[in-house]
């Protein structure tokens, strides 16, 4: 198990990483999710020994890891441009640790190890003649072929397109979880976080700010802020939020998040409110709708249904895509 306790690095005194907590089980995957120069990849690096701790403990089991140096870790660290060796075959890029280590059956390992990845056949071609997908699988089998004990993934995929983003993301996950492979990976891509991870850490200038199983932080993100970052649609405070909650049937709190959109057209809804844009899509009619005491909304219609922009809708709340935070005690 991967333990890290009140772990803060610092560059000629500004803090990159702050008292950051986490534990990561054997055999589990933990996304570490947050926007560009949050620390994540700092904290990546101080894990694998690439950074010297401020302060805190990075350990293995029990087993305090300072000191130790980044090769006597046990840690594969996998980029994303997977940085193979151009004048080598996949066959010896995929072996070279293995053969550094004078491992016996380096061949059928490197054979086990392309087939786990998709590639089998692939040996003899050189990288140069690979898609980028497929050199990042090569880079994949190399980390694996070591067996390490942690696999660091630094935005594994963010150097591919969307579309085959969301593929290899898809297979990453079928691959790490066949080689029963304990994995951090830092990205600030959301659904390849969800796709890949059965944890998530959200990191937010330079702290954890939550972290949990995947469902239990995105069905109760810590604050709105968080909400709004794993993409959720809207945050509502105040006088807004009361006016949701109570067209919801709900008690008054501070704030209310909507997850995609919680407002639906319906004859019978309690808020009503002159619609600012319109846009159809394949499922639905989707609606920006200004709305007296709560501003502007998001809300959906059916396709049959056609509404226009300055025209008045009525809309009703979903209560199941609403989530509420209370951010003091109630009073007793």
């Amino acid at each position: 198990m991967l333990s890290l306790r009140d772990v803060s690095v610092s560059y000629d005194g500004v803090p990159a990483v702050v008292d950051v907590d986490l534990e990561l089980p054997d055999g589990e995957v933990l996304a570490v999710l947050g926007p560009s120069g949050c620390g994540k990849s700092t904290l990546l690096r101080a894990v694998a020994g690439l950074e010297p701790l401020t302060s805190g403990s990075v350990s293995w089991d029990g087993a305090d890891l300072r000191g130790v140096p980044t090769h006597r870790r046990g840690f594969a660290l996998l980029f994303q441009d997977g940085q193979l060796f151009g004048h080598l075959t996949v066959a010896r890029n995929v072996g070279y640790a293995l053969r550094l280590r004078r491992a016996p059956n380096v061949r059928e390992r490197v054979a086990e190890l392309l087939e786990l990845v998709g590639l089998a056949g692939y040996g003899d071609r050189l990288p140069a003649t690979l898609s980028g997908g497929e050199r990042q699988r090569v880079a994949l089998a190399r980390a694996l072929a070591a067996e390490p004990r942690l696999l660091l993934l630094d935005e594994p995929l963010s150097a591919l397109d969307a579309g085959l983003r969301e593929r290899l993301a898809a297979d990453l996950r079928t691959i790490l979880r066949g080689a029963g492979t304990t994995a951090l990976m830092v990205t600030h891509d959301h659904e390849e976080a969800f796709t890949v991870a059965d944890r998530l850490a959200v990191m937010r200038a330079g702290g954890v700010v939550q972290d949990g199983p995947i469902a239990e932080v995105w069905r109760e993100p810590v604050d709105p802020e968080t909400a709004l970052f794993l993409g959720y649609a809207r945050v509502f405070r105040d006088d807004a939020a009361a006016a949701i909650l109570a067209a919801a049937g709900r008690p008054p709190a501070p704030a209310v998040a909507v997850r995609r959109s919680a407002l639906t057209v319906d004859a019978h809804g309690q808020l009503t409110g002159v619609v600012l844009s319109s846009r159809a899509t394949p499922e639905q009619i989707r609606l920006v709708v200004d709305v007296p005491g709560v501003g502007e909304a998001d809300a959906v219609a059916p396709l049959d249904s056609h509404p226009a922009v300055g025209q008045p809708a009525r809309l009703a709340v979903d209560s199941g895509r609403l989530a509420v935070w209370v951010t003091a005690p109630a009073p007793l």
